[in-house]
């Protein structure tokens, strides 16, 4: 009877081992069945009086997905691995064109001063930067269709300064305007509201026209070009030349002459008139005939007697 008895327990032992868990219970062992959750509560009833009725043939119910959600899952599995490809592709395509690499993209390179762009690019969008420079054995060139605008803004964002190259002209708007040489750092050119200031050794005018200024003129000296005439003329009005303390016309080399169409007046209000030379000639005076009347040999005697009483003069 107790054989019997341990001959169905090592049946339903058997039994409980042989079901779908088998991959289980090879994980588990034979002998370590006991300690396996899933097999414990078969086992205890293994052991236990068996007094149900032992079914010869156990029935066993199919789990799994079938029919039309077996169908649906595999064709989404299908597009998810297209798609999959499919991205995959466009980025190697995207890479390959852009020409992505470790330090940047295409001619663009990431360094640890700044960005770095090598050849001709292109800013469809406004550049904000704080400082642009060319390699040192090439120049910096901007170029653009129609203009190229350098704006300056202040912490608020209001603008305080523009640079415009055009096709017409080149245009500056700021408070200021200063144009420095590259040596000393010295003003050479200076512009605002007030005045305008030059600050070169020397201002050339090379036109044909000369310098036109619409109003005064102040300056301490006027020279002209070595071994060349300096000539000031008013083709339609006058020239008028004035200073407070005098005015001093020196031809050290030369010959000075003043020439005019009507009238020369020489005139002193307080002081003379002082003509200073070894010989002066008065040309083209008209000559008088010879008359006995007395008024004309007094004026004629007081006209000599100018002449000869002071020497000097002469």
């Amino acid at each position: 009877m107790d054989r019997s008895a341990n001959l169905d327990t090592e049946e339903l032992k058997v039994q409980v081992f042989k079901p779908r868990d088998w991959k289980f219970s090879l994980l588990c062992g034979w002998k370590e069945a006991l300690l396996c959750p899933m097999t414990r509560e078969q086992y205890i009833l293994a052991t236990q009086q068996n007094s149900l009725p032992r079914t010869e043939h156990p029935q066993f119910y199919p789990v799994g997905i079938y029919g039309w959600r077996k169908r649906c899952l595999y064709f989404f599995v299908l597009l998810l691995l297209v798609t999959m490809i499919v991205n995959l592709a466009m980025t190697i395509w995207i890479l390959k064109v852009m020409n992505f690499t470790v330090d940047g993209m295409g001619n663009l390179r990431v360094t640890k001063k700044g960005i770095r762009l090598e050849g001709i690019s292109e800013f469809l969008l406004p550049l904000y930067v704080k400082e642009i420079h060319s390699r040192k054995d090439s120049p910096l060139v901007l170029q653009s269709d129609r203009n190229v605008t350098v704006n300056a803004r202040n912490h608020m964002g209001q603008l305080t300064g523009q640079l415009t190259v055009g096709a017409d002209a080149v245009e500056a708007q700021c408070k200021r305007f200063e144009v420095r040489a590259s040596d000393s750092g010295r003003v050479l050119f200076s512009a605002d509201e007030d005045e305008i200031v030059i600050g070169a050794d020397r201002l050339k005018v090379t036109g044909t026209e000369g310098a036109v200024f619409g109003h005064s003129v102040e300056t301490p000296h006027i020279r002209a070009e070595p071994s060349q005439d300096l000539k000031l003329e008013s083709p339609t009005r006058s020239l008028v030349m004035e200073a407070p303390r005098g005015v001093q016309v020196n031809a050290a080399a030369g010959d000075l002459k003043a020439t005019c169409r009507k009238e020369l007046h020489l005139q002193s209000t307080e002081g003379e008139i002082f003509l200073n030379a070894d010989t002066i000639r008065l040309g083209n005076l008209p000559v008088g005939s010879f008359s006995s009347s007395s008024s004309f040999s007094s004026s004629s005697s007081s006209l000599t007697q100018l002449f000869s009483s002071s020497p000097d003069y002469l």
